[in-house]
């Protein structure tokens, strides 16, 4: 697993910060998803400069004790395939990493 980026809580409720990859260096924003219609729908819209590029969901952990983070899909035209990654908030939720591993293949 590699962290790709950090935040930090915004005032909206979402995060602030940076993914940063051999190819991509951006200041993204976790906005809240204030329009979900389902629980199935993302809770967060992921922004780079007022664009989406992906979205959010709320999940816990299998671990005990369990840990609340979001699933992560980030996708881009310039990327062979979408990222899937995982935002973790520390215990006391003024960070958050986001941590990507590589599938294995099948």
């Amino acid at each position: 697993m590699s962290v790709i980026g950090t935040f930090s809580p915004s005032r909206d409720g979402g995060w602030i910060g940076t993914i940063r990859t051999l190819t991509l260096d951006a200041g993204v924003r976790f906005v809240p998803n204030d329009s979900r219609e389902t629980e199935r729908a993302p809770a967060f819209r992921v922004m780079i400069a007022g664009h989406r590029i992906g979205d959010a969901w709320a999940a816990r952990s299998k671990a005990e004790p369990p840990r609340d983070y979001l699933r992560v899909r980030l996708d881009d035209p310039g990327l062979p395939r979408p990222i899937t990654a995982a935002l973790f908030p520390d215990g006391g939720g003024e960070t958050a990493n986001l941590v990507w591993s590589r599938n294995a293949p099948r």
